[in-house]
């Protein structure tokens, strides 16, 4: 146990806020934050980040309590949503900045420092570069490299890929799990995207309404969700009642077969490139499923299929 959140709570209102958090950390690992706005990720991270004060309850970090600690006092550093860079300095001068004002290091003793945390983050030779001529990807690493240069316990990251366009942040997201498994960092990753919490993380918090839902690997939240909550959240789902239960099957699962006499009727067809969705009625069912592969997509609305169905789970309710 690196960091243990005991009993934490802040509420802004009666409805908004968290109610009472208690979960751990370890050492080295990269944990995902995941929910909708205002289930109350933001208020966790800047809980522990020291920028938000707690109503009750304990922060512990390697031992120590500093749930009282200012953010200068503890040793966590932050990547802002919008990177909060320096636009008057240049590249090294960002990063220098940390070290010079919270390290207490010399303008010589900063500049090797962070000369090698640009290095590692693969911007040597834009040292003298202004952020604002930089690209977004660019900014990013400027971001990162300032706050891993003071050498933090705990990096945690406020929706750092959000502002970025599509192909970049899945760029980045890989450049972003490396440069964490190369350095051993814990990191405390902020999103409301699914796919980014899945493909980073090893583990997820799933947050509703201040409230912790479920937590676990991402192959534990997606094929075993202990809530429709998780299960409709974390991925598509399809849910029917069977035998008194809730069953659960991912679209991804679901196999659709040509049948003139199929009790199931296509109604939607939606083409995504490497996949095709569709959506199937029939047998009382309303049934999403995605198919892929060039074959697959030649099914059109209105035909006739029968319904197989792959791997399926039934809710804890």
């Amino acid at each position: 146990m690196f960091l243990k959140l005991d009993h934490l709570k802040k509420l802004y209102d009666a409805d908004n806020g968290v109610k009472e958090l208690n979960f751990s950390i370890d050492k080295g690992e990269f944990v995902t934050l995941l929910g909708p706005s205002g289930c109350g990720k933001t208020t966790t991270l800047n809980l522990i980040g020291g920028f938000l004060k707690a109503d009750s309850g304990r922060i512990l970090l390697d031992g120590e309590d500093i749930t009282a600690l200012p953010p200068e006092e503890r040793p966590i550093s932050t990547v802002f949503q919008s990177y909060a860079l320096f636009p008057h300095m240049n590249v090294l001068e960002n990063v220098c900045y940390g070290l010079r004002f919270l390290r207490r290091m010399s303008k010589k003793e900063a500049i090797p420092v962070a000369m090698e945390y640009l290095s590692i983050v693969g911007l040597s030779g834009y040292e003298k570069s202004r952020v604002g001529n930089l690209s977004g990807g660019q900014q990013q690493r400027v971001a990162l490299a300032r706050s891993m240069a003071t050498g933090p316990k705990i990096l945690l990251l406020d929706e750092p890929l959000s502002n970025l366009d599509a192909g970049l942040r899945v760029k980045m997201r890989a450049e972003l799990k490396e440069l964490q498994q190369k350095l051993g960092i814990t990191m405390i990753f902020v999103t409301h995207d699914q796919e980014e919490a899945l493909c980073l993380s090893d583990r997820i918090v799933v947050m509703d309404h201040g409230d912790v839902a479920q937590i676990g690997t991402p192959r534990e939240i997606y094929f075993h969700p202990e809530s429709r909550y998780v299960a409709t959240f974390v991925g598509k789902s399809n849910d029917f009642r069977e035998g008194g239960r809730t069953v659960v099957v991912r679209p991804e699962d679901i196999l659709l077969r040509m049948a003139p006499d199929g009790p199931y009727t296509i109604v939607e067809k939606t083409f995504m490139g490497s996949h095709t969705e569709y959506v199937v009625e029939g047998d009382g069912k309303r049934l999403e499923a995605s198919l892929f592969g060039r074959q697959n997509s030649e099914l059109e609305t209105g035909a006739r299929v029968a319904v197989e169905i792959g791997h399926s789970f039934f809710l804890n309710e």
